[in-house]
């Protein structure tokens, strides 16, 4: 089913889908059901799609708010959830405003010497394991998502070797020092560094210079916890990109996951963006 399922995945235990933002969600949820595991949906108020709710009936979905971990670890144990797993991003400025700790939240955030957003998900992650639920890598069913080496869209410019070199020598640096996971660069100056603000936000910002043959590089932290942290590339960053003039991007073979790969090739080659995978 998936390279990233324990090895003592039981499948006839429920799956709870914890979704954030965008299509990530939408697919696994897709994977997951056709691999025959009964899934069910925890939606995070005012940051699930629409198309996913539906798409659950009413008894097999609930919601809760950002912060509400005491009514999390609840309806997790009132699906009889075996397993959890996490994803979609949440609107990062939520965890400094907008956000709705419960008692159970409280607590735990007390319990925190780095209140950061790594922190934070993994707190929550150990309070869902301490509850017997196995939280997954939220990689499991997207294997096939998983960019791979090489071209994987002919763009109108193409990436200088020298300047790809630099700008993964500085995106690696970012991601060591558990800054982001993404950097922008043009002819060896460093743009913009991804921090807390996320991807988009990143390269809007890098676009407001106006700079000539811009690269963005995206790639998996050096020690990342990926129960709950996955970089990703789709078509939202495609639209990104081109708001920000930027052609040219290379992503992490193995690491990052390129979420509807068909679509998201034919939209590069359609706007004239290079996309490459990198070791």
């Amino acid at each position: 089913m998936s390279r990233f399922l324990p090895d003592n995945f039981d499948a006839s235990r429920p799956l709870a889908l914890i979704a954030g933002q965008g299509s990530y969600p939408i697919l696994l949820a897709e994977r997951a059901r056709k691999a025959g595991i009964h899934v069910c949906l925890i939606e995070l108020g005012g940051e699930t799609s629409p198309d996913l709710i539906s798409s659950f009936p009413e008894n097999q979905r609930t919601a809760v708010k950002v912060g509400q971990v005491g009514k999390l670890l609840k309806e997790l144990k009132s699906f009889n959830a075996g397993y959890a797993v996490m994803a979609g991003q949440v609107t990062p400025g939520k965890l400094f405003r907008g956000l709705h700790p419960d008692l159970k939240a409280i607590r735990m955030l007390a319990g925190l010497d780095r209140k950061n957003a790594e922190t934070i998900f993994g707190a929550i992650g150990n309070e869902i394991e301490k509850a017997n639920i196995h939280l997954l890598d939220a990689r499991v069913f997207m294997d096939e998502d998983l960019a791979e080496e090489g071209v994987i869209a002919y763009g109108k410019e193409q990436i200088d070797p020298e300047y790809l070199t630099h700008g993964i020598e500085i995106a690696r640096e970012n991601a060591r020092l558990d800054v982001g996971q993404g950097v922008v660069v043009s002819r060896g100056t460093v743009l913009a560094v991804e921090a807390f603000e996320g991807t988009n936000a990143m390269l809007e910002r890098a676009g407001n210079f106006g700079a000539k043959n811009c690269l963005f590089i995206k790639l998996g932290k050096t020690k990342q916890d990926t129960r709950f942290d996955v970089p990703v590339f789709g078509l939202q960053t495609l639209k990104a990109m081109k708001g920000a003039g930027i052609k040219n991007a290379a992503i992490e073979a193995g690491k990052v996951l390129l979420l509807n790969q068909k679509e998201v090739i034919r939209e590069a080659q359609r706007l004239g963006i290079s996309l490459l995978g990198i070791k």
